[in-house]
């Protein structure tokens, strides 16, 4: 059973860049039709879908952080990880890994379609 295990800094100050890896166990990131996505958990809001990263290296993003987010893998070490430029204290949340199933008719876009979650490591802007 694959698992998905997020690391990183709890606290980054403003105007820095949020760095975040997903370490994959249990399963490929290259395995068809896997995509693998970024997602938080702003506090007093819902979930907010980032980006995600395909099975074959492609790359999505959610168009309102798509000048200040990056993701990226390395099929060596079977890890996604994600790049947040200038962050800002707003970008404080719950930051989730998960695997989307997208073999069938739906994909990242839709929660539906998660069969695999990190446990979410919380990330605090503030100076």
């Amino acid at each position: 059973q694959v698992q998905l295990q997020e690391s990183g800094p709890g606290l980054v100050k403003p105007s820095q860049r949020l760095s975040l890896t997903c370490t994959v166990s249990g399963g490929s990131i290259t395995s068809r039709y896997y995509y693998w996505s970024w997602i938080r958990h702003l506090p007093g809001k819902g979930l907010e879908w980032m980006g995600a990263i395909g099975y074959d290296g492609s790359t999505y993003y959610n168009p309102s952080l798509k000048s200040h987010i990056s993701i990226s893998r390395d099929t060596s070490k079977n890890h996604i990880s994600l790049q947040l430029s200038s962050v800002t204290p707003e970008d404080t949340a719950v930051y989730y890994c998960a695997r989307a199933d997208c073999s069938g008719q739906i994909c990242y876009d839709s929660l539906v379609a998660y069969d695999s979650w990190g446990q979410g490591t919380q990330v605090t802007v503030s100076s």
